[in-house]
């Protein structure tokens, strides 16, 4: 069976990345490394240990193929990545509090409820709920 391991995002800041997927989205940290030269290697994972075995990179997203990439996808809307939530409602509210800007709030999108939010390193990220 194969599954995945890792995935990355491209992120403005690997430090103030860190410091919003772990203290305002709720990860924790999994791997922290100062590979030197001001490179760090950083992951997150969920929290509650439902997905021990998959990662987050927070992967800079400075250069020639991954800065125009993400900046093309921000501005078209995209979401970077999606994230799963048992309710959406709850984490607008909570997130909202916590002074997270959503470009939208909680909406029907066929079978989920979907909202989102800017990470504030350069990506829009969609929180979605299973409908019913």
């Amino acid at each position: 069976m194969i599954k995945v391991a890792m995935t990355s995002v491209y992120v403005d800041d690997v430090t103030r990345a860190h410091a919003f997927y772990t203290d305002v989205l709720g990860f924790e940290t999994r791997t922290h490394l100062d590979l030197g030269g001001g490179t760090l290697f950083v992951t997150v994972g969920a929290a509650e240990g439902a997905q021990r075995d998959l990662q987050l990179l927070l992967e800079p997203g400075q250069g020639p193929i991954a800065e125009p990439y993400r900046k093309a996808v921000y501005e078209a809307g995209l979401p970077a990545i999606v994230f799963s939530v048992d309710d959406i409602q709850a984490e607008y509210e909570r997130l909202s509090a916590l002074g997270v800007r959503f470009t939208h709030g909680p909406q029907e999108q066929g079978p989920i409820i979907a909202a989102i939010l800017d990470d504030t390193v350069g990506n829009l990220i969609q929180l979605a709920e299973p409908k019913g």
